[in-house]
């Protein structure tokens, strides 16, 4: 009898002891991904043009210098953290330039817009203009007829926002360029299906702050 009693009791002992290993390292568990998520390091988004279309890139120069253009581009801003979403704190935008003149800008996301861990969203983008003013220069109109010659033009993207982590007090900029080669493509041409745009993924600007 006494011995029964003392192996209950012991398997019981066991059985505590077993039990408070699992909680001491659920809650060690729990304690690290607290400081994970509220203190250790994080991955900045990851920008990238994932398609883009040129259908129209003429220089007017009567009465005064300007482009007109048809630019289409896919965006994709992806947020590679694994459990900490962002917030858009200022408009996400995207300003378009040619030879480092500035022709265009588009708003890519609202204010006080929201994005998931673990998620990209792509933007799809489309600008136009018949006559849209650019100050080139000389150096600027020749690039622009050493470019139109061959039908390939380089249009650089930069991208410019700030943010905020769920979570997290820290406000984040976004700043980042991604150098396009387009192909003049003409609408409705049978050419224009062989045009094919291979991704580009932008470069992010490093942050000062050590919390981004």
């Amino acid at each position: 009898m006494c011995g029964c009693w003392y192996d209950c009791c012991g398997k019981v002992k066991d059985w505590l002891i077993f039990l408070a290993i699992v909680i001491g390292l659920a809650i060690a568990a729990a304690v690290v991904i607290v400081i994970l998520i509220f203190g250790g390091p994080l991955r900045h988004v990851k920008i990238s043009v994932e398609d883009a279309s040129l259908t129209r890139f003429a220089l007017v120069t009567t009465p005064t210098t300007a482009l007109a253009y048809n630019l289409t581009l896919a965006l994709a801003i992806r947020n590679p953290n694994w459990a900490i979403g962002i917030k858009h704190d200022k408009p996400l935008e995207a300003a378009y330039s040619f030879d480092g003149q500035p022709f265009e800008r588009v708003q890519v996301a609202d204010k006080g817009e929201k994005q998931g861990a673990r998620k990209t969203v792509v933007y799809h983008l489309a600008s136009s203009s018949d006559a849209r003013g650019v100050a080139l220069g000389n150096a600027g109109e020749a690039e622009f007829r050493k470019e139109n010659a061959t039908g390939l033009f380089e249009v650089e993207v930069a991208v410019t926002g700030k943010f905020k982590y769920t979570l997290r007090k820290t406000k984040c900029k976004i700043e980042a360029t991604c150098p396009l080669k387009l192909q003049l493509a003409t609408p409705g041409a049978a050419t224009s299906s062989s045009v094919v745009f291979q991704k580009v993924d932008c470069e992010v600007a490093k942050s000062d702050d050590k919390y981004c």
